[in-house]
Formats: C-alpha cells, structure tokens, sequence
C-alpha cells in the first residue's frame, strides 16, 4: 500500500510517501478531525506550518491518535517573513511547543521571500536562517531541514555558503506545472521534491483528458492526480478536510502506464 511507502533522505531518514496537507484548514475541529481521521486511515505524514495557523490542532491530534510518536512524520515550516538566525531559532521552539512534540521530523523555510513581496532578495536572512537550520538538525530536535518555493537561485547560496545541503524542496508540483527547472536542480543533489497542491487546488480536476483516463483507470480525477505525482517519485501531500476524501485520495495502489504518463505530461 502506498500509505506504507517511503522514501529515504539524504540521511537516511524514511518519509512516508503520502501525507496530509493542511494548508487552508483554520485552527480547531477542523484540522483536528481532519489529522485525526488521516492516522486513523494509515496516514502517517502529516505537513502543516506556523504559517496555517493550525499547528496546536495538529498537535492534539497526533496525541490523541494514540499512534506511537516514531511512527508519525511531522512536517512544520518558519514563516517565510522570518529572516535571520535568532527568530529562525525562536520559530522552531514555537512550533515545536504549539505541536506539543519533543522533535519535529522535517522543517522547512517556507519561502525564499514575505509571501506580501515576492521576488525580493532575501539571500543574507536565508543564509542565517539556514545556518540555524543547521544548528537544530545537529541538536536532534529535528530529523531533517529543507526549503519550501525554492527556485535554483535561491538554492545555490545556501550550498555555497553552508555546510549542509537541503533535504527536501516543497514546491507547487501538478501535471501542468512540472518546475522542470527546479526539479532537475534538486535531483543530482538528492534533494527530495514533495509536491503540494497536487490537484492545483482543485482547478485540473476537470481537465477533459484527465476525466478520460480516469475513467480508463476505473479511479477518481484525484487520485489519478496523486498517482501521476508519486510516479514522479515526489512525496505528495493532498488536502482535504473531507473524511471520505481523505481516504480516497489514498486509494492510489494502480500503475499509469508510460504512454499515459506522457499523455499527461503534454497537459
């Protein structure tokens, strides 16, 4: 089953393959209902971020699942307004207190840049930033550090200024928006890519030709979505808050042939 399957980090850290997303779902029930019903369904990745709002329900969430702590992979992220070294510090104990977790399993820098100015060079505050990355990932209190919306530029000083090279990139990853550009950056550098908003936020769901092999499949546009994403070898974290979503977007234990996969990747 997918819900089994991982992916080994640079360290040698396994992450499962699929997770849940949070993005967008508010503080209270339902994020605490949504990760809840995920780890009742075999869901043990679970992405949220200081920025969602949502990390306490999280937290309480992943408690009272029951489920050991070892085995839930906990995503978190600094805010991408957060530049420097002391706040990148400040964030993570934040999160890690919000979480209710003696450790967070990967952290992430939301952005290269204030999601309100984008584009800005941001380059010193990532550095130092990153640089407390470093430090935390040493302390044990996370497992693995990356970055989140990365593009190469944005990469390419942490690597020549730093000592230790990003685990994973999140970026907007779909079929018709494959960053051909930061994947094949990230690849030869074994920087795992996770996919997010893999149904583009709902908007490719109707797509004629994705509707068609969906119905060739005898599965949901969705899951041929999710499916197309893990055949891209990326972790892939779909979001829902939708108990009957949740898991169907799971039920993608069926192969898209090559020339389907090509297919797709004309859209």
């Amino acid at each position: 089953m997918v819900l089994q399957e991982t992916y080994t980090l640079m360290n040698g850290i396994k992450v499962p393959k699929l997770g849940l997303g949070t993005w967008q779902i508010p503080e209270g029930e339902h994020t605490y209902n949504a990760v809840l019903w995920a780890l009742q369904h075999g869901y043990r990745h679970i992405d949220t971020a200081m920025a969602y709002g949502n990390e306490a329900s999280v937290g309480r969430a992943i408690k009272d699942s029951g489920i050991p702590r070892e085995e839930i992979f906990v995503t978190t992220k600094l805010p991408a307004e957060h530049k420097g070294y002391a706040v990148a510090h400040q964030c993570f104990e934040k999160s890690r207190t919000l979480l209710g977790l003696d450790y967070i399993d990967l952290y992430l820098i939301h952005a290269p840049w204030p999601w309100d100015k984008i584009g800005l060079d941001c380059t010193e505050g990532n550095i130092e930033s990153w640089k407390a990355f470093e430090e935390i990932y040493e302390s044990g209190k996370v497992k693995a550090i990356g970055i989140s919306n990365f593009e190469p530029k944005h990469i390419q000083p942490l690597l020549d200024r730093c000592k230790q090279v990003p685990m994973v990139n999140q970026i907007s990853f779909h079929i018709g928006n494959q960053q051909k550009e930061i994947v094949d950056f990230c690849q030869p550098l074994n920087i795992l890519i996770t996919a997010y908003s893999p149904l583009a936020t709902g908007r490719i769901i109707d797509n004629k030709v994705i509707v068609a092999m969906a119905e060739k499949y005898a599965v949901t546009p969705a899951q041929i979505c999710i499916r197309y994403c893990l055949q891209k070898d990326t972790i892939v974290i779909p979001k829902s808050t939708k108990k009957e979503r949740i898991i169907s977007n799971a039920k993608v234990d069926f192969e898209i042939s090559n020339d389907d996969m090509n297919k797709l990747d004309q859209i």
